[in-house]
């Protein structure tokens, strides 16, 4: 039977694109990767590519004279395109580029820029074009721009240009009374906003005026040791388990730990070797001897190998997706009964405070865990029992000494 490759309109990150959907093969993975340039969606399951003529042909030009090729989909709703007067275009020979077809996803991000009046459409463009320039991380990116799109909604007709201090004030007592936006939040709408008017616009000082919400001081959250030994049974397949055994042993951050390569395991002076991590800075930290033994079995065992990327996707064969790592976390914390509002991360919160109550230095702590500030890595100290185990209760002395009755 002939592999059967769908090709629909595909909408990523409020951007139109060709999505293409077959049944997992491997040899077809590499063809759409290598070949038609394509990347792979966790979240809709399948790869896609730009909505272009060029992208199209790309696509036709890459596959096997044996694969059932079906756009009658994407046809459809150019033809829809069509009907609409108004740069009305269709997959024609005379046509240059595909443009978008009919959108067809309802999406809280198209519907919050579609509020977005004209006289402020050039903010975010403007925005994201200086985010790129200055290298933020992807993550960031997609936060500034959504920040700064509610404030471009709420405003409405009025020029954010224009806008004053004693404005953003107003607004961001309304995100606060009315919204009901938490501290943090509030934090990084105030980034977001000082980002457009002191970077892009050039408004000296243009935030000074404006005074920050106190952040609440928040512990970190963590599993005990019981806790983990539960969690980490609850997992069978040995590449997943290997990815959390790998957070916990070596104190990383999901992001991390997806990017690892397997060249970065250095089983000669047993470290493991983290490139970029947060604040793009590089660091080493220790390489566990079980935990070696456990990645040279997953290795040795998994199929298909990794070549790369040491936790790679069976479908792209790049770095695995975080989504599915924070996934699979949250399956076996169901599976062991541990009900804690814990997430991927307390791993690592894990990883840091059982190293002091073991009497580790907070310095080297600080430094295997890739922080710039000792603070960040101080607030582990309220959670070490090391400090605590030996103080008893005043409640227990009144108990053995006055005789109190239950």
């Amino acid at each position: 039977m002939k592999p059967l490759i769908t090709l629909k309109p595909f909408l990523h990150r409020d951007d139109e694109h060709i999505g293409i959907y077959f049944q997992n093969n491997l040899s077809l993975n590499i063809l759409i990767k290598d070949k038609a340039g394509g990347k792979w969606s966790q979240t809709g399951k399948c790869w896609y590519v730009p909505l272009s003529r060029e992208a199209y042909e790309k696509i036709k030009k890459s596959l096997p004279a044996n694969v059932t090729l079906d756009s009658d989909e994407l046809k459809k709703y150019l033809e829809k395109k069509n009907q609409i007067p108004k740069k009305s275009t269709a997959l024609t020979k005379t046509n240059q580029n595909l443009h978008h077809p009919v959108r067809i996803l309802n999406t809280q991000q198209l519907k919050l820029k579609a509020t977005i009046s004209p006289i402020n459409k050039h903010v975010l463009p403007a925005m994201q074009q200086l985010l790129k320039l200055k290298a933020f991380s992807s993550s960031t990116i997609r936060t500034y721009l959504n920040e700064v799109a509610q404030l471009l909604a709420t405003i409405k007709d009025i020029p954010a240009d224009e806008l004053k201090p004693e404005h953003l004030k107003r607004y961001l007592v309304y995100c606060y009374e009315k919204l009901g936006l938490k501290e943090n939040t509030l934090h990084s709408r105030i980034n977001a906003m000082k980002f457009y008017y002191e970077q892009v616009l050039g408004m000296d000082k243009f935030f000074w005026e404006i005074p920050r919400p106190k952040k609440p001081f928040q512990l970190p959250k963590l599993l005990n040791e019981n806790e983990l030994a539960k969690l980490f049974n609850a997992l069978t397949n040995k590449k997943h388990k290997a990815m959390l055994f790998t957070i916990y042993s070596a104190g990383l951050r999901v992001s991390e730990l997806v990017n690892l390569k397997i060249a970065d395991i250095d089983s000669t002076r047993m470290q493991i070797f983290v490139e970029r991590g947060k604040g793009k800075k590089d660091r080493v930290v220790n390489l566990s001897p079980i935990l070696l033994d456990i990645l040279r079995s997953y290795i040795k065992e998994y199929k298909p190998k990794p070549k790369n990327y040491l936790f790679e996707s069976e479908q792209t064969l790049t770095a695995y997706p975080v989504r599915t790592v924070q996934q699979i976390f949250g399956n076996a914390k169901t599976k062991a009964g541990i009900r804690k509002e814990v997430g991927i991360h307390s791993l690592r919160h894990s990883f840091a405070t059982h190293l002091l109550d073991k009497g580790t230095d907070i310095k080297y702590i600080k430094e295997l865990l890739g922080h710039f500030n000792i603070k960040t890595t101080e607030r582990y100290l309220h959670v070490s029992k090391r400090q605590l185990v030996n103080i008893d209760s005043p409640f227990d002395d009144l108990w053995k000494n006055k005789s109190l009755n239950w």
